[in-house]
């Protein structure tokens, strides 16, 4: 087994040069890129670049070093790829804008950091296959006939409430009536105490990161990870070159808002983060906000925090200011499909102009007022605050284990945890009963990392015993 730490994705380094530059300069400037994005050396594949490049000591010799090979693609290849910093100047010196940028890519991976330059050298970082972004909790409980403890999905367990189910019962004599959303939307408005034209309801919030990628017209949209991966997966599905900010682990996955680039028009992350369960501080994400800069800030576990610390939905003084809501977690909706949009009016109408006609059904409409009722918001309250006390249950459990790590404060109604053979754990406890979500689908994370939902203490000391017998297991 790989030691936990280590970056069990590979990587590819695209690395250009002016002539004669050094191997001391592109080595100095590759480990100090792969150390800045808490990337490890060992786990680079190549070094990759130009065939004009291939024979350049500097980059023939810093392969040598890291004791990989230098691949070479023809310029009209690499100049066929999209990178999202080209430069005029480079398409004419060596046929293609980004020789680092496009050689890093041209395995078919993912840019994990973008091009950084030193005096007479480049480098970019991008992985050597793509992550599966549409690859969501439910795979794996699909299928499998209710035979296995769900940790995988972070819908709350035992929901929907029977009064809601009710509520959405006696909406089907409406069927016959094409929906009508006014009232759920203004409901949803006075819940955060806003003008329902700063409102928008949508199929999910897997809708509003559809709407937003077509809608938008971002230049240089950026996704901070690990998250969420739906809002990357509809920006590439529209045609948009996603630049990544990757946290790191041993950070915490704490954001840092200055890693950041500036001229980002269009910036993306969650809060409570998925699958970090990481809570960003309400100060830093609005510190992001530019003119001409759309800040999506994806609240969809906010609910199941008590108190909302740290919630941005309701704030009219951020400018740009995109939240997103959904009430499929903690209602347990994810088949009725129903969440929201909170942004200034300009930007919702641009949204709903995107939409189709009657989005959002009559029983999910139903739904939405049901659970911005004041009585709801109070049961909501409770269940969040007993998810917290069955989390520090389970996080007492997972301390146990030497073998286990946890990064960063869990705030939200999931834990994230690094195992060394992760994948294999997560084998022999679907043979144990127990579906958890992988965690190597998530940029930014690899197959040593596991996401597990939070529940009762009874299952979760079912969980800590078959999590021990497999542990158990994996090190024979």
């Amino acid at each position: 087994m790989s030691p936990v730490g280590e970056y069990a994705t590979q990587l590819v380094v695209g690395v250009g040069g002016r002539a004669g530059v050094s191997v001391a300069e592109v080595c100095a400037l590759v480990e100090e890129t792969l150390r800045g994005a808490g990337l490890a050396a060992g786990a680079v594949k190549a070094l990759a670049t130009v065939e004009s490049k291939a024979g350049e000591a500097g980059l023939t010799g810093a392969a040598e070093r890291f004791g990989v090979p230098l691949l070479s693609y023809p310029a009209e290849e690499l100049a066929a790829i999209p990178v999202p910093h080209p430069s005029d100047t480079v398409q004419g010196a060596a046929g293609t804008s980004s020789v680092a940028e496009a050689a890093a890519l041209a395995g078919g991976g993912e840019l994990l950091v973008p091009k950084r330059r030193s005096v007479a050298a480049t480098c970019a970082v991008a992985t050597a296959h793509p992550h599966d972004l549409r690859h969501h909790g439910d795979a794996e409980v699909r299928g499998d006939g209710g035979a296995l403890v769900d940790l995988a999905v972070n819908v709350r367990a035992h929901t929907p409430p029977d009064w809601l189910k009710q509520r959405i019962a006696a909406s089907l004599d409406a069927l016959a009536a094409y929906p009508d959303g006014r009232s759920a939307r203004a409901a949803v408005a006075d819940r955060h105490g806003l003008p329902a034209e700063r409102v928008l309801l949508t199929a999910g919030a897997a809708e509003a990161f559809v709407l937003i990628a077509r809608a938008l017209g971002a230049r240089r949209p950026v996704v901070v990870h690990p998250q969420f991966t739906e809002p990357e997966a509809a920006l590439r599905d529209a045609g948009h070159t996603v630049e990544r900010v990757v946290l790191r682990a041993a950070d915490g996955f704490r954001l840092d808002p200055g890693a950041v680039p500036e001229d980002a028009d269009l910036v993306v992350v969650g809060n409570p983060t998925n699958p970090t369960s990481v809570l960003h501080p309400a100060a830093d994400l609005a510190s992001l906000a530019r003119p001409g800069r759309i800040l999506v800030v994806d609240e969809a576990f906010m609910d199941a925090v008590p108190g909302e610390r740290e919630a941005l939905a309701g704030r009219t003084d951020v400018p740009g200011l995109v939240v997103l809501r959904s009430l499929t977690k903690t209602w347990g909706l994810a088949g009725l499909r129903i969440g929201y949009v909170l942004a200034e009016p300009q930007v919702i109408a641009k949204l709903a102009a995107a939409q189709p006609l009657w989005p959002v059904s009559t029983p999910a409409l139903v739904a939405a007022e049901a659970c911005v009722a004041p009585a709801a918001l109070a049961e909501a309250e409770a269940a969040a605050r007993q998810i917290a006390v069955d989390r520090a249950h389970l996080l007492a459990g997972l301390a146990e284990f030497e073998e286990i790590t946890v990064s960063g404060v869990a705030e939200g109604p999931f834990v994230l945890i690094q195992v060394a053979g992760g994948a294999e754990i997560r084998t022999r406890l679907r043979a144990l009963g127990f579906a958890v979500r992988r965690g190597d689908t998530f940029p930014g994370l690899d197959d040593s990392w596991l996401r597990l939902a939070v529940r009762d203490r009874a299952t979760t000391g079912s969980l800590l015993q078959a999590l021990d017998h497999a542990l158990a297991l994996t090190a024979r």
